[in-house]
């Protein structure tokens, strides 16, 4: 049986793609280490900071830095790591994946903290269910903060003892027996319609219906794309590419631009050296400017074929927005470089 190679876009990503993943997501939701502390030798309690339970929502929440609690929480060694009976619990609803109801103690911008017997864990904002829909900061803090002392209904979905990580989830509790048999269906290669939950600086999640996925910024387009707010809005419904499924830790990797085949895999086909196109000026740089010839495809014309005679910068010839038409003068779809000019025009 004769096997068909993957498309470039075809392929999944591997286990790297999943480490700096996770890397953004804790970059983002907890602050940074104290002097002297490396990020993975600081346990989760020390590095999400409590907010006070008392403190009114609609006061200034912006200094999320100071540690704050019902009460001052004891950072003693003991205390990070817990009774080893309330991590072998913990493990055990994990792999049951039963549900337990626990109460909110906590937030900090990356979600609530919640007491777990002498443990505390953590449920990120994704994992929440029904917070507003506003991307404003402070309207999500404000939320956060009233939940200071709820009762939540949650599941554990990571666990690790040497690192004192314990992450729990409302929406997988919430999801219960639907979510399992969705996340069983979920394949590479399926499209599937979902909606954005949120945005953040490097991708967006989405809710495939009781499963959330996540998209990352590089995943949004062929092309450049300097933020996700860019291209997607909190609750936008969407069409998005299955690239990568991984039931037993939860986790579904999903494009958009994967959609649409790579556009540097059909450069060949679709042009020529000496054909004539037009585009828009992207970027200008001491050495050139760069052309949107088409979505994802983009080819530089260098300072030597933008202008005869001498100037001092290309943006004296050019400037960034301005659409222009120019002779392509060299292909190579293998390192996706495409050269033009203006200079040979005539």
């Amino acid at each position: 049986m004769t096997t068909v190679p993957l498309q470039p876009w075809e392929v999944p990503p591997d286990e790297a793609y999943w480490r700096g993943l996770l890397t953004d997501i804790e970059r983002m939701a907890l602050p940074e280490p104290g002097p002297g502390l490396d990020r993975d030798e600081v346990p989760l309690t020390r590095r999400t900071p409590l907010r006070d339970s008392t403190r009114s929502a609609n006061n200034d929440v912006s200094d999320s830095d100071a540690p704050r609690a019902e009460t001052a929480p004891t950072w003693s060694a003991a205390y990070h790591s817990g009774s080893a009976a309330d991590w072998e619990r913990a493990a055990h609803l994990f792999q049951t994946k039963e549900r337990v109801d626990l109460r909110v103690i906590g937030y900090n911008r990356g979600g609530l903290l919640v007491k777990f017997g002498t443990l505390q864990g953590f449920v990120p904002t994704s994992q929440l269910c029904e917070l507003p829909k506003d991307p404003n900061n402070q309207t999500r803090q404000n939320e956060l903060a009233n939940r200071v002392g709820a009762t939540l209904c949650l599941r554990v979905i990571e666990i690790d003892q040497s690192r004192n990580r314990l992450i729990l989830s409302e929406r997988a509790a919430v999801s219960g027996s639907d979510a399992a048999v969705l996340l069983s269906s979920l394949a590479p290669g399926q499209v599937r319609t979902g909606r954005v939950n949120s945005l953040c600086g490097f991708g967006a999640f989405v809710d495939l219906g009781g499963v959330e996925g996540f998209i990352h910024i590089s995943e949004f387009s062929w092309g450049r794309v300097n933020h996700p707010s860019d291209v997607l809005s909190v609750g936008d419904e969407i069409q998005v590419y299955v690239i990568d499924v991984q039931p037993c830790q939860s986790r579904v990797a999903l494009s958009l631009k994967r959609l649409q085949p790579d556009p540097w895999t059909l450069v060949n086909e679709r042009y020529a050296v000496g054909h004539i196109v037009e585009g828009e000026v992207t970027n200008v740089v001491s050495f050139g400017a760069f052309v949107r010839v088409e979505e994802g495809l983009e080819g530089l014309i260098h300072i030597s074929e933008l202008a005869e005679g001498s100037f001092l910068h290309p943006r004296n010839v050019v400037q960034e927005g301005q659409r222009v038409r120019a002779r392509i003068i060299r292909i190579d779809s293998a390192t996706h470089r495409l050269g033009l000019s203006l200079r040979q025009l005539d």
